[in-house]
């Protein structure tokens, strides 16, 4: 196999591998931001137990 026939795909190799880098950068976001949301949710229902 010809891995640098694989990796430009005919042309549109930059397209294809930007997508997936795009998806994956967005994803790990969501991913960072849900974790801070429920660590924020979670800090937050402490301090209302105690009060």
């Amino acid at each position: 196999m010809d891995w640098s026939k694989f990796f430009s795909m005919g042309g549109y190799g930059f397209y294809v591998w930007g997508s997936y880098l795009v998806a994956l950068v967005v994803l790990g976001g969501e991913v960072l931001l849900v974790l801070k949301r429920k660590r924020s949710l979670r800090h937050a229902q402490v301090r209302s137990k105690e009060d």
